[in-house]
């Protein structure tokens, strides 16, 4: 079964446009993960606009009282880099975020930039930290992370969200099977990430073998329907149900 991360940006951004700890983070984690989440992503960008370092303290120790997982995303400066690793969480997601992007809109170019992560994520992994790239669905790429030393993709996913209600939908789908099957034949678990949501995410499960999605923006919008505890009800029924109907 494909495990649920549910990632709290959103409700730190609500929380700190009030400038006090309303809505509480912490809370949102404890019923994220009650109602069948396996895990809390947090994504703190350098501005701290959302989710802030000192969050990932907090959540660190709810999730370890669950047994659940911490992921933690972002482009790895310095300073994001000590961080993770003095809290030392489950996962850390590497993205190509720029300091002013509003959100994550591509995968790393691994033929530009895998000398520059291959330290990284060695660095990681010596603290014990398990490491996932953020990448476009190109095998290429995908066999270029192994070499870097990855333990885990991230496949970014807007572009099947973008066409999930087009003729193109099969199409694109197959991409990220293959994607999925070259990841597993190195000996590299997938993620995925990035506008899934309630309506297209079993479909997507259902053609490829994901260990993790992480989903913040959708589940959120989603709980002005259903009500928080609801919305990860439904996602975690979808993924239950969903399963490759080609075993990879």
């Amino acid at each position: 079964m494909t495990a649920l991360s549910v990632n709290l940006n959103k409700i730190a951004l609500l929380r700190n446009s009030r400038g006090r700890n309303f809505p509480d983070i912490e809370s949102f984690a404890e019923r994220a993960l009650k109602a069948g989440a396996k895990g809390i992503t947090l994504h703190p960008r350098p501005d701290q606009r959302h989710a802030r370092y000192t969050d990932l303290y907090s959540i660190k120790t709810i999730v370890d009282a669950f047994n659940a997982e911490l992921n933690v995303e972002g482009y790895p400066t310095e300073d994001f880099i000590e961080i993770v690793e003095d809290v030392k969480p489950h996962q850390c997601t590497l993205v190509p975020d720029k300091p002013n992007q509003i959100t994550s809109d591509h995968g790393w170019d691994m033929d530009v930039e895998s000398d520059f992560l291959e330290p990284i994520i060695k660095r990681l992994k010596n603290n014990s930290i398990r490491v996932s790239l953020f990448t476009d669905p190109n095998n290429h790429t995908i066999t270029l992370c192994k070499k870097a030393g990855a333990d885990r993709v991230e496949l970014y996913t807007e572009q099947y969200a973008h066409h999930y209600h087009t003729k193109n939908r099969e199409h694109i789908t197959e991409s990220y099977t293959h994607a999925s099957r070259q990841a597993h034949s190195l000996e590299l678990q997938v993620n995925a990430g990035h506008d899934l949501s309630l309506e297209n995410i079993g479909y997507l499960c259902s053609h490829c073998s994901i260990q993790e999605v992480s989903i913040g923006h959708a589940l959120i919008v989603e709980s002005f329907d259903y009500g928080f505890d609801e919305t990860i009800r439904r996602y975690v029924e979808i993924l239950h149900s969903s399963f490759p109907h080609n075993k990879e």
